[in-house]
């Protein structure tokens, strides 16, 4: 075998999982290579995923801004006309750049890139199915796998891409649809629902639960889904669509109530099939090394290692949040694993975050959570309201609550529906990471006037000295 088809560690997937394990092994000295089918590095999350909607997000924010917020703060101007082709183009151009970088950073860390589909041919073999026709068979101490997952398909409709998509569908939206049923009121649905929303469509979600974002606290998912509705998106929750007919006049939905019942139509332009995602295994040529999924496609693993030795699996296609930030951590706990070091990650403190208007975000337990557990805590809760920074901004609906430890004030869970809130979680990451207690914020002093000091107020909330409020 020429040497340099040899490798310390071959990972196969570059997305956020993958990449971040390259660059991690490559810091450590392992000899590295990254194979990857998609053509370019980045998977999901850049090309698909978090970066293109964050950039729909972003400018069809700025889009309702102008048409709806100007006015009221004295800024005149011509009601504004949608260029939707010159928006996907700024899109496009921002994820071309971001896997540019991507790219740029495997040549610096020492990583050969594979462009191909990745296949275990055996115990430390990897087959590359090169993009060009080629076929390579690459030895490896160590195999990663970071394939990351695909959208979850819902039984009895049939994805086009066009009438009826998926979340990559309805990134690419050649027109505005006059109306769009969003299945699904995850976080995926609803960023994306309003992304259209914004932008002129009339939006519509139906979600099987009789809630919206399963996981979150209940108290700010009632909040959020009232601030959705305020700006026009409707619900329908406890309600399950049974098929859809593609036809002249959009797409035709039968839906039914989640507990059985009378069926009802329901007709749309455009349909997104936004019901959560899967592990993408398959066909990975587990089996060679006698590695299985289980019933819903994911790997056990133990410490990231697989049945198999040598055969470690990261991200998506193992159990945990399906979030390029969990990768992320995951990638750099198993590489320091491999290289002999200690790696761990916190599930509790993986945060989650909503990139709609108001954002959502959070980390820890919920209150459900606390209590199904038995725990005694307290509250602290602080709306932005009577936060000056949002007030001044015009943007005032949520709140911050933390739930704090009944007895030693040990922060549990923080939680947080308003203005960019996706940037101050990271404080309650910290804090969590360390132990901390909600006092600890409470006498930390925070920049006025900020948004920030909402988080500090809800922390002085736990023992009932709240100030601003």
């Amino acid at each position: 075998m020429a040497d340099d088809l040899n490798f310390d560690v071959v990972i196969i997937g570059g997305g956020p999982g993958g990449y971040n394990a390259a660059i991690r092994a490559g810091q450590l000295g392992l000899k590295t290579a990254i194979v990857e089918m998609r053509g370019v590095l980045g998977g999901t999350c850049l090309n698909v995923g978090c970066m293109p909607s964050k950039a729909l997000l972003h400018a069809s924010e700025l889009f309702e801004a102008t048409t709806h917020e100007f006015a009221s703060i004295g800024i005149e101007v011509p009601a504004p006309k949608l260029n939707l082709v010159q928006m996907m183009k700024a899109k496009q151009d921002s994820v071309t750049a971001l896997t540019k970088g991507v790219e740029f950073l495997m040549k610096k860390n020492k990583v050969q890139y594979f462009v191909g589909r990745g296949t275990i041919a055996g115990a430390g073999k990897v087959t590359v199915s090169g993009n060009d026709g080629s076929t390579q068979t690459l030895t490896a101490k160590n195999i990663v796998i970071a394939t990351g997952s695909e959208p979850t398909p819902l039984p009895g409709v049939d994805i086009d891409q066009k009438s009826v998509v998926d979340s990559t569908g309805a990134l690419s939206l050649p027109a505005v649809p006059k109306s769009l049923v969003v299945v699904g009121a995850g976080i995926i649905g609803l960023e994306l629902g309003s992304v259209w929303r914004r932008l002129g469509a009339q939006v519509t979600v139906v979600e099987f639960l009789d809630r919206i974002t399963p996981g979150m606290d209940t108290e700010v998912a009632t909040a959020f889904r009232k601030a959705l509705e305020k700006q026009g998106i409707a619900f329908k929750l406890g309600t399950k669509v049974t098929s859809a007919k593609t036809g002249g006049k959009g797409v035709d939905l039968t839906l039914e109530p989640a507990a059985g019942g009378a069926q009802e139509k329901l007709n749309a332009d455009v349909v997104l099939v936004a019901i959560g995602r899967r592990p993408f295994t398959k066909g990975l040529g587990l089996e060679t090394v006698g590695v299985s999924t289980d019933a819903r496609g994911f790997i056990p693993t133990s410490h990231f290692k697989t049945a198999a030795p040598g055969v470690w699996a990261i991200g998506d296609v193992i159990t945990g949040p399906m979030l390029a930030h969990k990768a992320e951590e995951d990638a750099v706990a198993c590489i320091e694993l491999i290289a002999g070091k200690a790696g761990h990650v916190d599930y509790n403190l993986v945060p989650s975050v909503v990139y709609t208007a108001p954002e959502v975000a959070w980390v820890g337990q919920t209150e459900e959570q606390l209590k199904a557990a038995g725990v005694q805590y307290k509250t602290g809760k602080f709306p932005f309201t009577a936060n000056s920074r949002a007030k001044i901004n015009h943007e005032t609906e949520g709140f911050v609550k933390f739930l704090a430890d009944a007895k030693t004030d040990k922060v549990l869970g923080v939680h947080m529906m308003g203005p960019q809130v996706g940037e101050m979680i990271g404080e309650a990451c910290v804090l969590m990471a360390f132990g901390g207690a909600s006092e600890d914020v409470a006498r930390t002093c925070h920049p006025h006037p900020t948004r920030s000091e909402a988080v500090r107020q809800a922390a002085m909330g736990v023992e009932n000295w709240t100030m601003q409020a």
